[in-house]
């Protein structure tokens, strides 16, 4: 940092912004640019790719400074959000001309991730949500808000994970905390990449107060007091447009954690991070950018009372039997823009008239979807048809006082209509006529002197005069013309009558100018007071562009009306997974049916890799989903009971952020569902048990298997390269056998992708192998290979059975045991004889005394693993 010693005034007044905001880049307005200094120019420029240049270079320490004009200053505050860094805005506070000494200065506002409000038209449809934690030995208070739309909402959370789960489901860009929150918390959400911000003081904020009310807890109270503290702190101007913060239970939506959304790709790809290949993706044929992140948020937060999905149902129903008026309320919605956001704008005082001929064209439309939903006369649109109010004062007050187009700046004339205001007439007449005048006084001098060049013109600095070139300036008469600035080739001159003429002019311009943005301003404060019927308004035609996206996706796509139940019975009739389908189209997907009835709640599904069991799972978890959010759903006919939670263990990652293990998450996630799933869950679990040993592996999920059929009843999809693990159908009543079918034709493997009742036969590893590639002589060996494994396995482990301990142990003594590992599923026959070390006869007794099924997963691979290392002793 330079010395701050003989310092100028003006770095002096930079360097006490600065400290009062070291975390953030300090734009620095000086005339037409914003300036940078000291380490923020190095590194500004590094990152945005400007000059780096540097004040007093004369000095022995010359200050680093780069700079960006204040008309593209957007793009570059931009730049520096999405890279996570905070931007504070340092405005000149009066005229130069006309200030005493140094410029006032201020910051208008400090933009960080959090508080960003200007969306681009590719990210129209996305939030950008700000949060605040509040800590205490009851929970977490968690509250969020997105600036743009107002939207404000709060909940109390019972620990981290669940927080850190909030998070990540919002896609949340900065968290408020203050410093009484534990450190290992702040770890954690700057491992998921969010950035923390603190706020340790709680303003009393008198205009804000009402965002408390109606809250239930203390805890709601403070963590919105935080963030709206945060928020004002920060953006400096009016928040009129924040809605009364709403009360919120994760548990009255369906809960999916983190994981089981991204395995899903509710709204990303999982290979692009994109929203194409999403459920999202499919579904989004919504028209206005507010519909779009009304999709979003129903898709993060399925419902599950039954009245509110068959609510919505009958809605995607009305609109199906009502093309024609669907395609009607579709075209009317494209003319329908972003009502929130422009009464965002509205509030911060940003809006230009561009911003309200939008607003005009939006209302305008209203009144038609009205007539359009009145002319079905159905009663599942009534609530959002009663709450469609056209706002009819403001459309009107718009089209009478503001221009069809525009400029974009609201000060420098051209925005309001003729017509509107007399006086702004007679200004706009006066200007007219004296430009009028100022062509004909051109006329006049040409004729009087004899110049046929001769032209009157203008400028900011010397205003009107009228120049001659230097080879006519002997035909002017020396009593009237007054030099005013002397070029190159020619002189400007003026005369009393340009003089006259020209104070008339630019005090109608001025004057003009200021009497239109005083209209302007009263404009915008007629529609400010209409904010809180806007968003309402808002929120009506956003749920109806939902609407018609999931009428118009069920008519596309062959989609029909989930029954739902309180049998516990699941019937999908040729079920298919919607976005795949959408890939490949419908006639080369295979569709397949899930049939659980009351008494079935776990099928265990086998077949080759690549076979589609993954694909299977997860397009039940889609179907679930869609029909909660309110859709339709992909198959001939469905029948489902409502789900509370979806838990899935589908696909193998590491935990690179905590430093654990495949088989480590693989644990994690299943002891997740284990722990929390009730008879009302969906779980899906996907090859559990093979990030370790064979044995290890299988003996874990045969106990999981039996623990969730045992103890938990949920709807689970259990899928298995561990052929002997069908065997549990004979033991467990509510498990049945699926397979994904396929068959060998010429030596070739076939995936039929068709799901049917049973046990698959055998593996088709190899088979599968082949497909991959591998060379011909690698995958002959592995067939002798396999062929030898099978044959010893029939021969060592076909009995099943756990041999008798005796019962005085000694060091050593004959016993009868396998020289393979133990089996838990095959059958043993004629074992060979060994020596048995002391204490593996505790083991055995270990093991036969052990309850499997009051031990979770996790307790019987530590038991395993202590085990193992008594017998390597």
């Amino acid at each position: 940092m330079a010395s701050k010693t003989k310092q100028t005034p003006m770095m002096e007044q930079y360097q006490k912004v600065k400290d009062q905001y070291p975390d953030a880049f300090v734009f620095y307005r000086l005339g037409d640019f914003y300036e940078m200094f000291n380490e923020d120019a190095v590194k500004g420029a590094q990152i945005l790719e400007l000059t780096l240049t540097s004040r007093s270079k004369n000095a022995d320490n010359p200050i680093p400074m780069c700079g960006v004009p204040h008309k593209a200053v957007e793009s570059y505050i931009d730049t520096l959000i999405d890279k996570g860094y905070k931007v504070a805005i340092v405005e000149q506070m009066e005229d130069p001309k006309l200030a005493k000494g140094m410029v006032k200065r201020a910051v208008t506002q400090l933009v960080t991730p959090g508080t960003r409000t200007t969306m681009g038209a590719e990210n129209a449809k996305d939030n950008n949500y700000l949060t605040a934690i509040e800590y205490s030995d009851d929970g977490y208070g968690f509250a969020y808000a997105e600036l743009s739309t107002g939207e404000l909402k709060t909940t109390v959370l019972s620990n981290m994970n669940s927080v850190l789960n909030e998070l990540m489901t919002l896609q949340t860009k900065e968290v408020i905390v203050n410093r009484e929150i534990p450190e290992k918390d702040v770890a954690l959400i700057n491992k998921v990449g969010i950035l923390v911000s603190y706020q340790d003081d709680i303003k009393e904020l008198d205009d804000m107060q009402y965002l408390s009310e109606g809250l239930r807890q203390d805890l709601e109270k403070k963590v919105v007091n935080r963030l709206t503290t945060y928020i004002v702190d920060t953006q400096k101007r009016s928040l009129s447009h924040m809605k009364a913060a709403v009360a919120y239970k994760p548990a009255e939506f369906l809960k999916m954690d983190h994981n089981s959304q991204y395995n899903l790709e509710l709204t990303k790809n999982l290979r692009t991070n994109k929203k194409s290949g999403s459920l999202l993706w499919l579904l989004d044929e919504t028209k206005t950018a507010m519909g779009g992140r009304k999709l979003r948020e129903w898709i993060d937060h399925p419902l599950i009372d039954k009245a509110s999905i068959e609510n919505r149902q009958n809605q995607v129903d009305d609109l199906l039997n009502h093309y024609y008026e669907r395609s009607e309320i579709t075209d009317m919605l494209v003319k329908v823009y972003d009502l929130e956001r422009l009464a965002g704008k509205v509030s911060f005082g940003s809006v230009n008239g561009r911003d309200l001929v939008q607003l005009k064209t939006s209302l305008q439309q209203i009144p038609k979807i009205k007539y359009i939903l009145d002319e079905m006369d159905t009663k599942s649109f009534d609530e959002i048809n009663n709450d469609l109010d056209p706002v009819d004062e403001v459309s009107e007050l718009i089209e009478k006082s503001i221009t069809e187009e525009p400029p974009i700046s609201v000060t420098d004339g051209g925005v309001i209509k003729d017509g509107y205001n007399e006086m702004l007439d007679q200004y706009r007449d006066a200007m007219n006529n004296g430009k009028q005048w100022i062509a004909e006084l051109e006329s006049k001098e040409r004729e009087l002197t004899g110049i046929n060049n001769l032209k009157i013109g203008y400028n900011h600095v010397f205003g009107y005069y009228i120049e001659v070139s230097k080879a006519n300036l002997s035909k002017l008469p020396e009593d009237r013309y007054e030099r005013k600035q002397t070029l190159t080739n020619a002189e400007r001159f003026s005369t009393p009558e340009l003089k006259e003429k020209e104070k008339l002019i630019i005090e109608a311009q001025e004057k003009s100018k200021t009497l239109e943005y005083e209209l302007f301003s009263e404009v915008r404060d007629v529609v400010k007071s209409a904010i809180q019927r806007l968003q309402k308004l808002a929120n009506a035609v956003s749920s109806l562009d939902v609407m018609q996206s999931f009428a118009s996706i069920s008519d596309e796509y062959r989609l029909v009306r989930p029954t739902l139940n309180e049998e516990h019975k699941l019937e999908i009739v040729d079920g298919r997974h919607p976005v795949v389908e959408k890939v490949m189209g419908h006639q080369s997907y295979v569709p397949n049916d899930v049939i659980m009835d009351p008494g079935t709640n776990v099928l265990l599904i086998t077949g080759p890799n690549m076979s589609g069991k993954s694909t299977y799972m997860r397009q039940l978890a889609l179907t679930v989903i869609m029909a909660q959010i309110g859709c339709f759903v992909p198959a001939k006919s469905a029948e489902m009971p409502i789900f509370d939670q979806i838990f899935t263990r589908i696909g193998a990652a590491d935990d690179l952020i905590s430093g654990q293990s495949t088989f480590m998450v693989e644990m994690k996630e299943s002891n997740e569902a284990i722990q929390n799933a009730t008879d009302n869950s969906l779980i899906l679990f996907d090859e559990i048990g093979r990030g370790t040993a064979t044995y290890d592996g299988m003996a874990l999920a045969q106990s999981i298997i039996e623990y969730v059929h045992n103890h938990i009843h949920a709807k689970t999809l259990f899928s298995t390269h561990y052929h002997e693990l069908t065997e549990l159908a004979d033991s467990l009543d509510e498990l049945q056998n699926v397979h994904v079918g396929a068959v060998e034709k010429n030596g070739e493997l076939v995936f039929l992708h068709k799901v049917k009742k049973g046990a698959a036969d055998k593996s088709y590893g190899i088979h599968v192998a082949k497909l991959a590639g591998l060379p011909n002589e690698l995958l002959s060996r592995a067939d002798v290979i396999l062929s030898d494994l099978e044959s010893n396995n029939e021969k060592t482990n076909t009995d099943n059975v756990v041999m008798a301990e005796k019962s005085n142990p000694v060091v050593e003594e004959e016993i009868d045991e396998p020289e393979q590992q133990l089996s838990l599923f095959g059958d043993v026959k004629e074992p060979q004889k060994k020596k048995r070390k002391s204490g593996e006869d505790k083991i055995l007794k270990a093991l036969k005394d052990l309850d499997l099924m009051s031990k979770t997963p996790m307790d019987i691979m530590n038991e395993v693993y202590k085990w193992k290392r008594e017998i390597d002793k």
